[in-house]
């Protein structure tokens, strides 16, 4: 097969313009489209696509899933992005790139159930799924042939399309040899997009920044274009010894990726690398009293997500948001791995003493790090407080589960909420 159409599933060895069978023209052609097994899962535009289908008046509107005019951008949909608008863009210069768009606050409750929903689909084709996070997950079909009657393109294509009619939502799908490109192909072709990367890899990526390549932040990027490396191309022609003398370990990993190399496999149970959760005021904050009652709740959702989870994290990690936007973190390792408001909350206010100083700032968030099995983490001889704290949170879980998500809270997280809605 090197041919197959997204609409009839139709498959041939000769690629179309349209579908020979049922005259589509969504016609997906590769010459090693039988043969390629590993997948990357992109939800297109997730959220502000959930608030869309569930409010019907916002379809043909520019739609920003994110906070108050303070905020960010969550997400937004394909029409604003045609303004400007991008993820983690400030919230004002997003509504000055598109001052028309409707503003939604996320619901991020409704977001997980739809991603464990699509999550589900998925996972009745191949136990191997590496979710990315709520809307992105790689998958490997490989040797299920035999079992769905097709090869993994068509299984993935019949998925694709049971997902939009299912859920009334879309994703696109990047197909490939390893997770680094079926990854870069997932965005190829949004939305609703099907793209294959194979052994034309290393020329497609050729003229590429190299800012594409994964584990290459801002910082990396610099030192990368200071050296004369400005393409994924120039780390291809330049001798792998060149690049290990300078970067090492990263340096050989740069050559592997920049001639489309990577043999990292799915991995179901590779750990999440934190939670965390954060907020942007209304109205710059200083004072101490101000900044610890909006991380008191923050505090308590990791932590409930951590207890869901059945993680704990041995780092508890303070991000706070200058008025300049620029972001200071902080960081603890704790002797005793916690998932308890009650330890977020308190090494939290430790951390965040350093930093208030009368300085405004517009952002706050907590989270936790360095995660393991929450079996474990209170076996220590020293986890007495955990161990109270967690039994009282976890008495609080079950009233929660039984008469609502209000119907138990701390005076200070309830102080918080009622600052939170006069602000």
């Amino acid at each position: 097969m090197r041919a197959f159409c997204r609409d009839c599933f139709w498959q041939g060895e000769q690629p179309a313009r349209r579908c020979p069978a049922c005259g589509s023209p969504r016609v997906v052609a590769h010459p090693e489209l039988g043969e390629l097994a590993i997948a990357h899962m992109d939800c297109d535009a997730f959220y502000a696509s959930v608030e869309k289908r569930d409010r019907p008046e916002l379809r043909d509107l520019p739609v920003i899933v994110g906070g108050g005019k303070r905020g960010v951008v969550t997400t937004c949909c394909y029409i604003a992005r045609i303004s400007g608008v991008r993820s983690a863009m400030p919230m004002f210069k997003a509504l000055k790139a598109c001052p028309q768009a409707v503003v939604v606050k996320p619901d991020f409750a409704k977001y997980r159930a739809e991603s464990k929903r699509i999550l589900g689909m998925a996972a009745e084709l191949t136990p191997l799924i590496q979710n990315l996070s709520l809307d992105e997950a790689w998958m490997d079909l490989s040797g299920t042939e035999r079992l769905h009657g097709a090869p993994p393109a068509i299984t993935l294509a019949r998925l694709q399309a049971r997902i939009e009619a299912e859920t009334g939502l879309t994703v696109s799908i990047g197909l490939a040899a390893n997770k680094f490109l079926a990854k870069i192909a997932s965005d190829l072709d949004k939305p609703r997009g099907f793209s294959v990367i194979g052994h034309e890899a290393k020329d497609f990526l050729a003229n590429k920044p190299v800012r594409i390549l994964p584990g290459v932040g801002p910082a990396m990027v610099a030192t990368l274009e200071k050296a004369g490396f400005r393409t994924v191309g120039d780390l291809a022609r330049v001798d792998v010894k060149v690049l290990a003398e300078r970067w090492g370990a990263h340096g050989l990993r740069l050559h592997a990726l920049a001639h489309g190399r990577d043999h990292r496999a799915v991995n179901p149970n590779e750990a999440r690398k934190g939670i965390s959760c954060e907020t942007t005021f209304n109205e710059d904050l200083s004072r101490v009293s101000e900044l610890e009652d909006r991380l008191a709740p923050l505090a308590e959702r990791v932590a409930r997500q951590a207890r869901q989870g059945g993680v704990a994290g041995r780092v508890v990690t303070l991000k706070l948001r200058a008025t300049d936007f620029r972001i200071v973190t902080r960081r603890r390792t704790l002797p005793v791995a916690t998932q308890t408001a009650h330890t977020l909350f308190k090494v939290g206010r430790e951390l965040l003493a350093k930093e208030a100083d009368g300085r405004p700032w517009r952002l706050i968030g907590i989270g936790i790090a360095d995660l393991i099995d929450a079996e474990s983490a209170t076996d220590d001889f020293f986890a007495g407080e955990e161990k109270k704290a967690l039994a009282s949170e976890r008495s609080m879980d079950a009233i929660r589960a039984r008469f609502g998500p209000d119907s138990v809270t701390s005076g200070r997280i309830l102080r918080a909420r009622v600052a939170s809605d006069e602000e």
